[in-house]
């Protein structure tokens, strides 16, 4: 699985989020968010939060730079940073643009990607996008985030919109 993926699949399924009644998201699909919103502002933005599992089981979170390429978000880090130490022993991440807002949260699992991946031209693609993006070459290893639940929103609680992939509860 390329981790590539259009409202239009067949396992994807386009809902509101679950929460208290006093929220006021509506209980009609009317309005829900396109698959495009969460595309087109995950691409353009600069900064994202990655939220990751500790080895004791607490959360640590961090901003850092991505790429939305082939559908997906990716992202990298150094060996010995804290948050890649976390992805080795535990692939749960959550991703979330800065923005408070016009929201966007990506939970799923990443997948490491090397420079001795099978997949050559998709480090060259990651490479490329973070030079376009960010005026450096990142180097491996990237990850891509596998998707399980993600969740949007501009005006909230109007079109809050969440998207689950797979078999999951998110």
């Amino acid at each position: 699985m390329t981790g590539k993926r259009s409202e239009s699949d067949d396992e994807v399924r386009r809902s509101r989020p679950s929460t208290e009644e006093s929220y006021g998201i509506p209980g009609h699909g009317d309005g829900l968010l396109s698959w495009e919103f969460v595309s087109e502002t995950m691409a353009s933005d600069r900064s994202y939060w990655v939220t990751t599992i500790r080895p004791d089981g607490t959360p640590h979170a961090r901003p850092t730079w991505g790429v939305w390429v082939d559908g997906a978000f990716h992202c990298g880090g150094g060996e010995r940073t804290r948050w890649v130490r976390n992805l080795s022993q535990n692939g749960d991440i959550v991703v979330h643009r800065e923005d408070a807002d016009e929201v966007v949260i990506i939970e799923g699992t990443a997948e490491r990607i090397d420079a001795d991946t099978e997949d050559p031209e998709l480090v060259e693609r990651l490479e490329a996008a973070y030079e376009e993006k960010y005026d450096v070459r990142h180097g491996t290893p990237f990850f891509r985030v596998r998707l399980g639940a993600v969740f949007a929103w501009s005006d909230f609680p109007a079109d809050a919109t969440r998207w689950a992939f797979g078999e999951t509860d998110g």
